[in-house]
């Protein structure tokens, strides 16, 4: 009997790791291959954003923690400024699924990503890619919220 006790032990052990795993992209850990995929779907964004500088939209290095429209000298929208979001992951992902619907009036000239995954990913690269070597300088006028 003690025997069966065990194996239900490390079944509901086993069982509970196998659900963390599937949950894992949702909670923030990095999807295999999210990374490598959200950076091709931020050349998209390279039309008018940059990570390490300012160009017709805003810098994206140390996006997520920081407060929407709050890098200093860069010409947000009034919509923007007043918006008062911080630039968690979840607010990121509504915002890309619908710039014009989470902050009307913003002057972010894009319809959005519709793909879920898409966004995931993306969203993977921007939080990864704020430790990569294009963002390791400091970024005058730019708060950061933690």
């Amino acid at each position: 009997m003690k025997s069966c006790g065990r194996r239900q032990t490390v079944l509901a052990v086993m069982l509970s790791l196998v659900i963390h795993l599937a949950d894992a992209g949702d909670n923030g850990l990095l999807v295999e291959g999210a990374y490598e995929r959200g950076a091709r779907i931020y050349e998209r964004c390279a039309a008018c954003h940059a990570l390490g500088m300012d160009r017709t939209g805003p810098r994206h290095c140390g996006l997520v923690g920081r407060r929407a429209g709050s890098i200093m000298g860069f010409p947000y929208s009034p919509a923007m400024r007043k918006s008062k979001i911080v630039w968690t992951e979840a607010n990121l992902n509504r915002f890309l699924k619908s710039p014009l619907t989470i902050v009307p009036g913003t002057s972010m000239g894009y319809d959005g990503i519709k793909d879920d995954g898409e966004r995931r990913d993306l969203i993977a690269y921007l939080r990864e890619a704020a430790r990569g070597s294009e963002c390791q300088i400091h970024v005058p006028g730019t708060r950061q919220l933690h």
